[in-house]
C-alpha cells in the first residue's frame, strides 16, 4: 500500500519516484526514469526514511508544492533532494551539524535553489533562527537522545503546523525494547501539545525505527 498522491510523485516498479527539480543530475546515484517525457528520480526506501514511510503504507504526507520545510539532520541531502522535487514553490531549510557532511550538502543546494543549507545544531533552534523563515513542516532525522523534544522545540520555535520525526530506538536507549521507546516518544509529543496523526514502524526497510507524524494543537 502506497497511498501518497502528488503530481510530482509517480510509482515506478513498486517504488515512489519524484519529478526531478534538476533534470539530468543524480544526487546519490539514484536511478533516473523517463515517464511521458518527464524525468523522475527513483526514491530508494533503504536510503531514505521518508521513502520507507511511504512504502510501508504511511497515511499522512504534509508536504505540498508551497510548503516551507525545516529539515533537521539533512546530512548530504539525499531525502531533502526528493522533498525539493515536491515543494517546488516552497523552501527547504536544511540543518546539518557535521562540517564535513555540510560541504556535501552545499554542493547539492548549489543546483537546487529551493534548498538552503544551514550549519547548526538541531537541538538549539534559537541558534539558527536568524537563517530560517517560519515553516509549515518540520522533518527530523537526528539520531540522538531526546528526539521527541527536539521536534517539539523546533515546531514551536518556527510556528510549524506539522512535524515528522524518524525515531531511532537505539539512539534513545540500547537496552529498551523499540516499541517501548516509540510509545514513550508518542506520549512525550502529546505532552508537548502535539496530536499524533500517524505512528508506524519502518520495517522492513529500517530496523528499530518508527515514523511519527504530528500536528500542533490550535
Amino acid at each position: 500500500m502506497m497511498p501518497v498522491s502528488d503530481d510530482n510523485i509517480e510509482y515506478i516498479d513498486g517504488r515512489p519516484a519524484t519529478l526531478s527539480f534538476d533534470p539530468g543530475r543524480r544526487v546519490y546515484g539514484e536511478r533516473l526514469s523517463n515517464v511521458s517525457g518527464k524525468e523522475y528520480r527513483i526514491w530508494d526506501p533503504r536510503r531514505s526514511k521518508l521513502s520507507a514511510y511511504i512504502c510501508a503504507g504511511g497515511e499522512h504526507f504534509p508536504f505540498t508544492r508551497e510548503s516551507n520545510v525545516l529539515y533537521l539532520g539533512a546530512a548530504s541531502g539525499t531525502t531533502a533532494s526528493h522533498i525539493s522535487d515536491i515543494v517546488t514553490g516552497g523552501k527547504i531549510f536544511c540543518v546539518e551539524i557535521s562540517q564535513r557532511t555540510f560541504r556535501d550538502l552545499v554542493k547539492v543546494c548549489d543546483h537546487r535553489k529551493n534548498m538552503i543549507p544551514v550549519l547548526g545544531d538541531a537541538a538549539s533552534p534559537d541558534s539558527y533562527r536568524f537563517a530560517v523563515d517560519n515553516v509549515n513542516v518540520v522533518y527530523q532525522d537526528v539520531a540522538q537522545k531526546g528526539q521527541a523534544d527536539m521536534l517539539a522545540d523546533n515546531m514551536e520555535c518556527f510556528s510549524a503546523r506539522y512535524g515528522m520525526v524518524s525515531i531511532k530506538a537505539r539512539s534513545e536507549d540500547v537496552t529498551a525494547q523499540p516499541e517501548t521507546i516509540f510509545q514513550k516518544a508518542r506520549e512525550r509529543l502529546e505532552e508537548r501539545d502535539l496530536r499524533i496523526l500517524d505512528a508506524m514502524s519502518l520495517e522492513p526497510y529500517e530496523n528499530a525505527h518508527a515514523m511519527i507524524v504530528v500536528e500542533a494543537l490550535q
